[in-house]
């Protein structure tokens, strides 16, 4: 519709109806600003704002977005709300699952970014694993000295880039802050024996840091040979089946969880040298990035647990591991 046209059909009162469709195909349809709006239509731009707004509230305009993001908002909004969250980040699943990681790290950079910059973050604890590699490699340089980054969890004893010392230490080179470790394997040797190491004053000074976290960015790991910590950290006399038939189906700082997200009874949590899983609900801000279809059912179990209130999830993974968690809950799952 040409503007002269457009100005033909307005006489100086046109009926209200007439006046707001006209308003809102100029605007919306033609992409005409308010002031052509009211010059073609003999009015006042205060009147074709009031109208374009009106035509928002009353339904009369109504917005698509054609964007694969916008499942993932929808998806967002009702995960915080099912599962108390203060955020869910949810990223489209790419169709090569061998880039959910670094989709996954992104996305977890990103906030963690804005946690920063948002300011009164002293200390930001990390456990391991590749999404939190790429969460490091997609941190741009920043300078915050009164920053202590830390490792949450004991590390493996040889050398790897997905190991917690490697991801704590690269971390603090790229916000150019302070790093501590908590220097020790991932596993004691028996219950015992992490008892005596926890209790030495250097790892309940580094216990004591690790309480005082503002921010916990941690993965998910599952029962699956995908696992790193069945292929790197788990003890040789311990089995992936006798775990599961104890009622695992994933681990979060190396402690096995059930279907519900409550830790299995079995000793090999009572030798993780990590915080215990509780103590995880004191941490104002406790972020869980992790996905793959591999991982859906350890993610509902740790939604049903409430050990954390960020989740950063692909898609298809979030949207699996929401029903499995909602199925869990009424009841319906074993």
């Amino acid at each position: 519709m040409s503007q002269n046209r457009s100005a033909s059909l307005a006489p100086a009162a046109l009926p209200d109806e007439q006046m707001q469709v006209r308003v809102v195909w100029l605007y919306y349809m033609e992409g005409r600003t308010q002031g052509e709006i009211a010059e073609a239509l003999s009015t006042n731009r205060l009147r074709v704002n009031k109208i374009i707004a009106e035509a928002r509230r009353s339904g009369l305009v109504t917005i698509t977005l054609n964007s694969r993001l916008t499942s993932c908002v929808a998806l967002e909004q009702r995960l915080a709300a099912e599962f108390n969250l203060n955020r869910a980040i949810i990223v489209p699943t790419p169709e090569d699952a061998e880039l959910i990681p670094v989709l996954l790290g992104q996305a977890a950079a990103d906030y963690l970014v804005q946690l920063v910059n948002g300011g009164n973050i002293r200390g930001v604890g990390v456990g391991w694993g590749a999404t939190l590699r790429e969460m490091v490699r997609h941190m741009p340089s920043l300078r915050r000295p009164e920053l202590c980054v830390n490792s949450v969890m004991g590390g493996l004893t040889h050398g790897i880039e997905i190991n917690t010392f490697d991801i704590a230490s690269d971390l603090a080179r790229q916000l150019n802050a302070e790093c501590a470790y908590l220097a020790a394997p991932i596993y004691a040797g028996s219950p015992e024996s992490r008892t005596a190491i926890i209790k030495q004053d250097v790892f309940e000074t580094a216990f004591r840091q690790i309480e005082a976290n503002d921010v916990i960015v941690l993965s998910i790991g599952d029962m699956t040979e995908r696992s790193l910590l069945m292929r790197y950290g788990l003890p040789r006399s311990i089995n992936i089946e006798e775990l599961v038939a104890a009622g695992a189906c994933g681990d979060v700082l190396g402690q096995f969880v059930d279907k519900k997200g409550r830790p299995i009874e079995h000793a090999i949590n009572r030798c993780a040298i990590a915080p215990e899983l509780e103590a995880l609900r004191a941490i104002p801000k406790v972020i869980f990035a992790s996905g793959g279809l591999n991982k859906a059912q350890a993610i509902a179990a740790v939604l049903l647990s409430g050990l954390g209130n960020v989740l950063i999830c692909d898609e298809d993974t979030a949207r699996q591991a929401r029903q499995l968690a909602l199925d869990l809950r009424a009841g319906s799952g074993s």
